[in-house]
């Protein structure tokens, strides 16, 4: 049936010879059907496809994302011969059955379906990777779903550090190698890359045992494995990060890297803590792949992106990002290191912990057990014949001292800050004990960003909303009147949370020489930020505003990721 397909869309330019050669060395790779690989590929659309079988084969066509099935249906056809025939049972009338197929003209299927069920089969078309996401939706989820994504990860390739044998901690290992428990650590690993999560949180309670993820900022607890698994879970995690299982009463940091199919990789940066009732893992997911290094993509406006670019393209001096942590300014850094790189120039990184490689930079992971920290590491840089400097947080007179007389001795410094918003960045940096006029030569500009979650495309619709609720939340009376606003009403594709992926919000201020009098005035962190703001910076609410009058976000997460000004 699969060449048959294939010339036959062809034949009607749904699909080009190149294109159904390419899906067919594809096909031959993975094992999967050739309608499967074609809407997979998007070469063509689910809809065209199943439009095509339907008048192929003169049966009706069905989107079963649009259609809900009702359990006692669903159990018609048994989890095992859904997936072998890749079926879905509809609807019941009568004697007969109908069951939806992407290709009606597997005899053995009907037959064998109708032997197991005793009822007259009738045969709806829909496409095969609708059907599969329903078969995964209505057949035990979460159970097929981890069986799938199981077979995604090659065991040899995940490295495993061997620890000191003790009485109490073999029992450990023992049991952390059981396959259920290596199995179910590894469906967590893979399963929260394939919900593109950002962390993983293990978490033990008195009488409870809890895995959440955190997807677009927002946690979202994802399963209870029993409570007795807690510490063969907590083990295994330990054993992969190259950790010691033996000590339970201090933190640990480690790192995980699994390889997946298609060669592709993934870190996971492992912290472990000791709580009351065990040890919680928070795994961060390190994916280089989805690392965004285009500044054009990040959020910025386009004033916002030509001060910061101008403030990095000078010969020397500091730019500081600020913002909690999880704010996205690590990416930012990357950006905007990707963009300095050149071969004509000699970048050293200090970063804790290293996240990305990035090539043709010199990153050094801190140490502070061996007394390799921030300071260290700088000082060491200015022996290296540097152009540019990142370290990856001011956090101490030593280390900010050291970053400012670089920025005045003809380097480019890069780095972050944790504060509120750009203008008290002055008076953090002021509080360390560097001079106000230090200050004031040093810094080119500073930014503070935060993320808000996206609207998500497939499901996104304009609402309406008071004008007095927009400009309450800071929007002039004429952007209020003419706003769009608009909100996701949930689709199987954000997972029915209306939202999909994140945008950074910025608030970019440019050291001008207005607030640099200031500064050396002792002006308080409220003046400089009103004097920015009347020379044209754009705060971080004011940010949120335009991000949400584009359509791009939502009320709620204007107020969750912005204060008001």
């Amino acid at each position: 049936m699969a060449e048959q397909l294939g010339e036959l869309l062809v034949r009607e330019n749904l699909i080009s010879l190149s294109q159904l050669k390419q899906a067919q060395d594809s096909q031959r790779k993975t094992g999967d059907r050739l309608a499967y690989t074609l809407t997979k590929m998007g070469m063509v659309g689910e809809r065209d496809l199943t439009k095509f079988l339907s008048k192929h084969y003169g049966v009706p066509s069905i989107n079963l994302d649009d259609y809900h099935i009702d359990d006692e249906i669903i159990q018609l056809i048994p989890k095992e011969l859904a997936y072998q025939h890749q079926v879905v049972p509809i609807n019941r009338l009568g004697s007969s059955l109908v069951v939806a197929m992407s290709d009606p003209s597997n005899l053995h299927a009907i037959d064998d379906i109708k032997f197991h069920t005793n009822y007259k089969i009738e045969v709806v078309v829909a496409a095969e990777e609708s059907i599969r996401r329903c078969i995964e939706h209505y057949y035990n989820p979460q159970d097929n779903q981890y069986e799938q994504i199981l077979d995604d990860i090659d065991a040899e390739e995940v490295e495993v550090a061997e620890s000191e044998s003790e009485e109490d901690i073999v029992d450990l290992e023992r049991s952390s190698e059981d396959a259920p428990v290596v199995r179910l650590v590894n469906l967590i690993l893979v399963d929260a890359i394939k919900k593109n999560a950002s962390d993983i949180h293990i978490e033990p309670y008195e009488k409870s045992f809890r895995v959440r993820y955190r997807i677009d900022g927002i946690l979202y607890e994802v399963m209870t494995p029993p409570l007795k698994l807690k510490n063969a879970i907590t083990s295994r995690i330990k054993i992969m990060a190259s950790l010691d299982i033996a000590e339970r009463r201090l933190p640990q940091d480690g790192r995980i890297k699994i390889k997946m199919g298609g060669g592709k990789e993934m870190d996971f940066r492992v912290s472990v803590l000791p709580c009351l009732f065990g040890e919680k893992v928070v795994l961060r997911l390190l994916d280089k792949g989805n690392l965004q290094l285009d500044m054009t993509k990040l959020g910025f406006e386009p004033a916002q992106l030509q001060i910061f670019k101008d403030a990095i393209h000078k010969p020397y001096g500091m730019v500081l990002v600020t913002g909690p942590t999880g704010s996205g300014k690590t990416t930012t850094l990357y950006s905007a290191l990707s963009e300095l790189n050149k071969t004509t120039d000699n970048i050293s990184t200090a970063e804790d912990p290293v996240e990305f490689n990035l090539a043709g930079i010199n990153q050094v992971q801190m140490h502070d057990a061996i007394g390799l920290n921030f300071a260290a590491a700088l000082r060491s840089f200015l022996r290296q014949d540097p152009d540019i400097i990142m370290v990856g947080e001011i956090r101490d007179y030593e280390t900010a001292e050291i970053a400012v007389k670089s920025a005045l001795t003809g380097h480019m410094v890069l780095s972050t800050l944790h504060t509120n918003d750009a203008p008290s960045s002055i008076h953090r940096l002021l509080n360390m004990g560097i001079e106000p006029f230090l200050l004031t030569a040093s810094v080119n500009a500073i930014m503070a960003q935060r993320l808000a979650r996206r609207i998500c495309k497939d499901c996104k619709e304009p609402i309406k909303v008071d004008p007095q609720q927009l400009i309450s939340l800071g929007m002039s009376p004429e952007d209020a009147e003419k706003a769009q606003i608009m909100h996701g009403a949930g689709c199987k594709t954000c997972n029915n949370t209306g939202f999909k992926g994140r945008v950074a919000l910025y608030e970019v201020m440019p050291m001008l020489d207005e607030l640099k009098d200031l500064v050396i005035q002792g002006a308080s962190s409220v003046e400089l930020k009103r004097e920015a703001m009347r020379l044209g910076m754009k705060t971080l609410r004011q940010s949120a505003l335009t991000k949400l009058a584009e359509g791009t976000t939502t009320i709620s997460e204007v107020v969750r990721s912005s204060a008001a000004d």
